[in-house]
Parts: C-alpha cells; sequence; structure tokens
C-alpha cells in the first residue's frame, strides 16, 4: 500500500508501506478518494507542527470500501461504501459527559492527532465509520465531512425558514453554509472578494457580492428595510471580515464564528452591546450531522461535481498541494487511491 507522508514544512513524500489487519473493532477501508483541506494546508505549511509532528499522515476527508473486518466487529461487509466521522472523544470529560463529543476536551483527530486517510488502506474504529448508499460516487462522498460541518454550523445558528443570513467567505465551508442555509429557507447574501469564487456561487443559485465594491452593510439594509440580517457566519478568517460580519446583523442577530482565527481579532463590542448581538462558535459536527450530510449529497442537494475543481492522482499530490494554495480558480481538490498499490 502506499501513503502520503508528512515530512516537515512544505514536504510530503508518498511512501510504500506494508497494510496492517485491522485490530479489534476496527474496519479496514480501502480508501478511494481523499479531499485536502484548510486544515491540511496549514499542516504542509509548518504552522501545525507542535500538534502532528513529523511522519504524520494526513487526510480527514474520505471515501472508501470496506476491505477487511476486524475482530468483534459486526454489521459490515466487504465491498460496502463507507465515510468516515474523523473525532475520537474520550467519553468522560465535562463536554462529552454533557453529550458534546464534538468538542471533547481530549478529542484526537484523525490526520491530525492520529493517522488519516491519505493512505490506501486505512484502519479506523469500526464506530467511526458510517454507511454510503450505493449509488452515491465516491468521488462525491469525499465532500461529506465538509458538508458537514455546513450542516452543524446551520443547526448551531439555528437557521430558520425567512431567515435573512449573511456569509463572510465564499470558500468551500462558506459556500456549503450558503447551500444549506438556503435549503432550510433562509435568504442568503454571500461576501467574498474573489470573482471565481463569487461566480462558483453565482452558478449554484446563491447571490454573492464583492465586499470591495458593494457596502455590504448598506446592501443588507436594502434587502431586509433596514433591519439587518437575522444570522451572519464569519467564515473568511480575516480581521475585515470579522467587522463586517458584526455590522451587518439586526438587533438580536447571531454572529456565528466558523474560521479559525490564529490570533484576536478586535470586535466593536459597543455594536454587540447597543444591538443585543449573540456569539456562537461552530466547531465541527456530530453523528446527526454526519448523516444527514450524506442524504444531502446523495439527494444532489450539495452539488459536489460543481465544486470539485480538480482530481490527481497519489504521485501528484505535490501539485494537488500546490493548486490549493495557489488561491486560482480551485475549491475542492482529491486524491484519487483507486489504482494504487493494495
Amino acid at each position: 500500500m502506499r501513503a502520503v507522508v508528512y515530512r516537515g514544512a512544505r514536504r510530503v513524500e508518498v511512501e510504500q508501506r506494508t497494510a496492517g489487519e485491522p485490530g479489534p473493532g476496527e474496519v479496514r477501508i480501502a480508501v478511494a478518494f481523499t479531499g485536502i483541506c484548510g486544515t491540511d494546508l496549514h499542516i504542509f505549511h509548518g504552522d501545525m507542527d507542535a500538534r502532528v509532528g513529523a511522519e504524520a499522515v494526513l487526510g480527514h476527508e474520505m471515501s472508501g470500501r470496506i476491505d477487511a473486518i476486524g475482530p468483534g466487529v459486526s454489521g459490515w461487509s466487504l465491498g460496502q461504501p463507507v465515510t468516515v466521522m474523523p473525532t475520537l472523544s474520550c467519553g468522560h470529560c465535562p463536554a462529552c459527559r454533557r453529550g458534546n463529543t464534538h468538542i471533547c476536551h481530549n478529542l484526537r483527530f484523525l490526520g491530525i492527532d492520529a493517522p488519516g486517510a491519505m493512505q490506501s488502506r486505512w484502519n479506523v474504529p469500526a464506530g467511526l465509520v458510517l454507511a454510503l448508499p450505493e449509488r452515491l460516487p465516491l468521488e462525491h462522498a469525499a465532500l461529506v465531512e465538509p458538508v458537514a460541518v455546513a450542516v452543524h454550523d446551520v443547526r448551531r445558528a439555528g437557521v430558520s425558514r425567512g431567515d435573512h443570513v449573511v456569509v463572510v467567505g465564499g470558500g468551500p465551508i462558506g459556500t456549503l453554509i450558503a447551500l444549506v442555509a438556503q435549503r432550510e429557507g433562509a435568504h442568503v447574501v454571500l461576501l467574498e472578494p474573489d470573482p471565481f469564487r463569487r461566480s462558483v456561487a453565482a452558478e449554484l443559485g446563491i447571490e454573492a457580492l464583492d465586499p470591495a465594491e458593494v457596502d455590504a452593510t448598506a446592501a443588507i439594509d436594502r434587502r431586509t428595510a433596514g433591519a439587518g440580517a437575522d444570522i451572519a457566519f464569519e467564515v473568511s478568517g480575516a480581521p475585515a471580515g470579522v467587522a463586517t460580519a458584526v455590522d451587518v446583523l439586526a438587533t438580536r442577530g447571531r454572529l456565528v464564528m466558523v474560521a479559525i482565527h490564529s490570533q484576536p481579532r478586535p470586535v466593536n463590542l459597543h455594536r454587540i452591546f447597543w444591538r443585543e448581538l449573540e456569539l456562537f462558535g461552530a466547531r465541527l459536527y456530530q453523528r446527526p450531522d454526519v448523516v444527514a450530510a450524506i442524504e444531502l449529497v446523495a439527494a444532489g442537494a450539495v452539488p459536489a461535481e460543481r465544486l470539485i475543481s480538480r482530481i490527481e492522482p497519489v504521485p501528484a499530490v505535490d501539485a494537488a498541494f500546490a493548486a490549493l494554495e495557489s488561491g486560482g480558480a480551485v475549491m475542492k481538490v482529491l486524491i484519487d487511491w483507486r489504482e494504487q498499490d493494495r
């Protein structure tokens, strides 16, 4: 089998390994596709070395088929299409005891804290595996994990029919949040400076504005008769995005922080006080979110094929990372493992 191994900042290598048998409670998956996301890119840049370390196998957005079944595991069959919810919670910390296992105090994330899906065969705990419909193309199924992020974010915000929603940042997660919010019946405006990302959003039926050319607050006020947006999602990770997300909100509007900000940001606390705004953090997802994401992708409600920009073979993994970090006409990049040595 082959694995993509992180060797340090901007260095990944394809390594030949021996596939291990699944242990008790595990299944082995023949990985079909692995997606590269922003977190993988942060690791690739060397920004997470203190957590990841060298010799790591990255990847957590994936699809594949059951290849072997370990002792004590039932309910699965060889060749069955699956995806993985890559979060290992401890089950006994305060967060877990309250049912918030996705924000476990001791959370281990596959592909970051433990070997991930950038390998042609992957042993994982059977409890993290979810079945996929046979009709769902495996390349589309590789987007289930980011769709689950969007499902969780929209649920966390309490989006409902008729809400006015602003999404600040039109990358893959921002676009998916906009799609899921629209499906809930919300009126959605996406703010994104990149013309390619705006064009993708427009093709998907999302109204997208350039915040460099449009006064976002004034534009939202016109759409809401001066009230402002009910909910704003900050997905840009930029200081200007935070300011805009606060400014567009209506009285008692909800600000949902989705992007990972690596340093503290200035926030207009007077605006939060004056309009009695609410601030929510939204991190990861829970199993019902992943189940809902599978249903959305399988039903075509999330048009995965229009979000996948490139599919690269394993030997071209460097090109895959380069394409994603280029900032050009790219949304999602997948690695195809199907023809690799098993």
